[in-house]
């Protein structure tokens, strides 16, 4: 059916481009120009002389419109969007002046695209003179609410809210940039409008070149993008809801794939530990400190001479023996692995002799071969826009994973560059397109630059997966465009040792899990300078609520493992480590979660509380993880200043003691503040807001009212089985909900059915609290053999009873906590708790 329209096009386009010189004269004089509008089969095609729009509905929620130039629509092709998205087509429901979906109505009038609900509130409306071409540029301008806010963009600086500002998308090797710095390593353009009539909306340009997106800096009032060349394609995204627009938007850019259980650990790297004897100190040291540990990385200096695909014999003399011990103590190994490979003819480097004999470099404008200085000298770069290459670059990894290496981290693909100021590569130098439904072609680095990165994660990713089908891939990568996390996990480059870049972290994690890419995470400690041992302190405790949890540090910076500073702080940052061991059945079941429907793991408060956005209280520093515990660091970390945190409305409860939030526990002299309506003697429910006093050994983390929070015993590794019963923390409230997840935490054997999940619910009766747990789903058969359960906010004792069965129970009066053990159900059950 494209081809079909697209023929159509091409035949008026002989037409169209006769007018197009008159449309370009008025628009420069700010005159409408005439556009004629057709029905399509699921949406509508307007034209002007000097363009052609189709708007397009993929689904009641997603529209895609895309203009030709002079008629001429772009090529039918991306590297985020699969073809069988692109394809979809909802049922409209045509009308003079445009369409409906079953969400959404789309009119053209007075040459402006207008998205409005079916209630007639505006969801996105362009601007006057929305579209404006200036030979290959484009402009694209929207009308910009003043109650909107803006998110999204990946782990753009700057700050969460992207209004007022303006961002560039160029790949970039950002070495000790600023809170302020932009571009930096990643092009993801795609944002979320947050607070219009419509409600929460996205925008994603599908244009891989140094395109721009300006939130009303330049123009008060208008939301602008653009770019130099490329295709004018870009997607609108209906939610109501922020959730529902970062589900649709992993929809159509892909989900990313169910982690490794073990990558949920902490896990510790230096840049570099310079042999293998040191590999194996840090290691001892960790298991004898009992710091629970489950990655090891190695950076560049394992190498010989920096070169990808080999071993330092001299410092590392035999590798696969240190990843099986480090695997016989329960840590497993992950290696750098950058995309540039040595220049080094006829001295037996494989990787250069194949590629080369495969002719799977990219070139510079006269064909011959890039050479350019990187860590290894002179080297030369895979030209990943072929598919070839990419399959040529998979199979490299095989000895790796026969040494047993567990996952690879592809850094410096931005593509970075020494010894130049651009840090990258000369513009016009050229890649050979002969991939996916593009026609094969050739492409400068103008075009390739921002794809780059993702295409060198996208053939690790596949070798690795095809070299080891049954298991499970773990990549990181440093640069990445839209729909990476497909192949990839990222973190946020080389950050520095400050408070500021504390506070930069989790505003970018929430950007990018916005984005798409919810496992992420930056260099606790941070990766340049050294952090005092305070910010380290707060550093490891902020960080063990992130997606990847790795402390890593440059050379010539001070050692930033868990025991340096002494034992006190050692003491706090083992605890906050263990602490996230515990909380491993609920990250894996976000993991899960994400994997099925996109939600990130660490999210933005209005994520799941969409009030919060206009709430009072100062929010730099706040998430949630998962929606369900809502994590509150001060927000001016260097002051001992009190500060508010604010409660999104249904209750809260605190996680540290279990009770109501605002309550003091028995034997707290420092209490928080309560809010007004409890100091004045009000009823004894969790507070709307808490008041704080920083305590360096203190995070505060709020429970939900309405959580089943799965917890498990401490252990040193996710390979060992945690002692006891799977711990469910109870905190009634309403829509109270859990979910239990498991399976083997490694295999592909999850997608066959060799997993387990069981929904919770618990609803608060006259009684007390009825608890039901569901039939499992799946086939796998979990560790735990029983379940211990705490109900949270009783007071008195209880009778507890499974069916006819009474169980034994324990009632706490200071933590206002009734708890009992029972053998895990594989069937639905309903327990009861009753005040006697």
């Amino acid at each position: 059916m494209f081809r079909h329209r697209k023929t159509m096009l091409l035949c008026a386009a002989l037409s169209a481009t006769v007018l197009a010189s008159a449309a370009q004269s008025a628009l420069a004089q700010g005159q409408t120009v005439s556009a004629a509008m057709t029905a399509q089969p699921a949406g509508m095609e307007v034209a002007r002389a000097d363009m052609r729009m189709r708007v397009t509905a993929l689904t009641d929620d997603i529209l895609r419109v895309t203009i030709g130039r002079d008629g001429t629509m772009p090529e039918d092709a991306s590297w985020a969007v699969s073809p069988e998205m692109r394809d979809r087509e909802a049922r409209v429901t045509p009308a003079s002046d445009g369409f409906s979906t079953a969400t959404m109505r789309v009119t053209f009038a007075d040459g402006r695209l207008t998205v409005t609900d079916m209630s007639g509130a505006v969801i996105t409306q362009d601007a006057p003179n929305s579209v404006t071409l200036d030979g290959s540029a484009f402009t694209l301008r929207k009308a910009m609410p003043q109650s909107e806010r803006y998110f999204g963009m990946g782990d753009k600086t700057g700050g969460m809210d992207r209004r007022g500002k303006s961002f560039v998308n160029w790949n970039t090797d950002a070495f000790g940039f600023s809170s302020a710095d932009d571009p930096i390593y990643k092009s993801i353009p795609f944002f979320i409008g947050v607070g219009g009539a419509g409600g929460s909306y996205g925008i994603f340009l599908d244009n891989t070149w140094r395109t721009w997106f300006d939130f009303g800096h330049k123009e008060e009032g208008v939301l602008s993008f653009g770019g130099p060349d490329g295709p004018i394609d870009y997607y609108i995204i209906n939610g109501p809801s922020t959730a529902e627009v970062v589900r649709r938007y992993t929809d159509l850019t892909g989900k990313a794939p169910l982690t490794p259980q073990w990558a949920l650990g902490y896990q510790q790297s230096r840049y570099s530990y310079m042999s293998a004897e040191e590999v194996r100190d840090v290691a001892a040291r960790l298991r004898a400190e009992r710091i629970p540990t489950d990655v090891m990385w190695l950076d560049i200096d394992f190498q010989d001479r920096n070169r990808p695909f080999t071993v330092n014999t001299k410092t590392f003399p035999d590798l696969p023996g240190l990843i099986e011990d480090l695997g016989d103590d329960g840590m497993k190994v992950i290696t750098i692995t950058d995309l540039h490979i040595a220049a080094a003819p006829n001295e037996g480097y494989t990787p250069y002799e194949t590629g080369t004999a495969g002719d799977h470099w990219v070139k510079r404008a006269d064909g011959q071969t890039y050479v350019a200085p990187v860590w290894p000298g002179p080297s030369v770069f895979p030209d990943f826009t072929q598919e070839s290459t990419r399959d040529w670059w998979g199979a490299l990894f095989e000895e790796q994973l026969d040494w047993g290496v567990a996952g690879a981290w592809n850094d410096m693909n931005e593509p970075a560059i020494f010894e130049t100021p651009t840090k990258t590569m000369p513009l016009d130098n050229v890649h050979r397109i002969a991939s996916d439904d593009f026609a094969p072609r050739t492409a400068t680095q103008l075009e390739m630059h921002n794809v780059y990165g993702m295409e060198n994660t996208r053939a690790t990713y596949d070798g690795l997966r095809t070299l080891r089908p049954d298991e499970r891939a773990y990549v990181m990568t440093r640069a990445s465009y839209a729909g990476g996390q497909r192949y990839s996990v990222t973190w946020t480059g080389d950050n520095t040792a400050s408070w500021d870049h504390l506070k930069l972290s989790i505003q970018q994690i929430i950007n990018l899990g916005l984005s798409g890419f919810s496992y992420s995470g930056a260099d606790v400690s941070g990766f340049g300078g050294g952090p005092s041992a305070d910010l380290l302190t707060r550093w490891f405790q902020i960080g063990a609520f992130y997606p990847v949890f790795r402390n890593h540090s440059a050379k010539d910076t001070p050692r930033v493992e868990p025991w340096v500073d002494g034992p006190e702080h050692l003491a706090i940052r083992r605890r906050f480590i263990e602490e996230r061991y515990r909380l491993m059945p609920y990250l894996y079941g976000l993991a899960e979660l994400n994997a099925r429907t996109g939600d990130p793991i660490l999210r933005p408060v209005f994520y799941d509380y969409p009030g919060a956005l206009n709430a009072a209280c100062d929010q730099s520093w706040t998430f949630t993880v998962g929606g369900a515990m809502l994590v509150a660091p001060p927000p001016k970390p260097e002051s001992p200043q009190q500060y508010d945190v604010c409660l999104p409305a249904g209750g809260w409860y605190d996680y540290w003691t279990g009770l109501p939030a605002g309550e003091p526990a028995a034997d707290q002299d420092d209490a928080p503040i309560l809010s007004a309506t409890q100091a004045t003697g009000g009823p004894r429910v969790p507070s709307s807001i808490v008041r704080e006093t920083p305590r360096l050994d203190h995070l505060p983390i709020f429970v939900r009212a309405g959580t089943i929070l799965p917890r498990q015993a401490v252990v040193q590794s996710l390979s060992e089985t945690p002692a006891g019963p799977l711990m469910l923390d109870v905190y009634p409230g309403e829509d109270c909900r859990g979910t239990l997840y498991a399976d083997d935490g490694h295999s592909m054997a999850f997608q066959q059915g060799g997993y387990v999940r069981q929904e919770l619910t618990c609803t608060v009766t006259p009684e007390g609290v009825s608890i039901d747990i569901g039939a499992r789903e799946g086939r796998f058969s979990p560790w735990w053999q029983q379940i211990a359960v705490t109900v949270h906010g009783w007071d008195g004792t209880a009778e507890v009873r499974q069916g006819r069965r009474t169980l034994d129970s324990r009632s706490d009066a200071a933590t206002r906590t009734v708890g009992f053990t029972f053998d895990a159900p594989s069937r639905p059950t309903e327990i009861t708790v009753a005040r006697n």
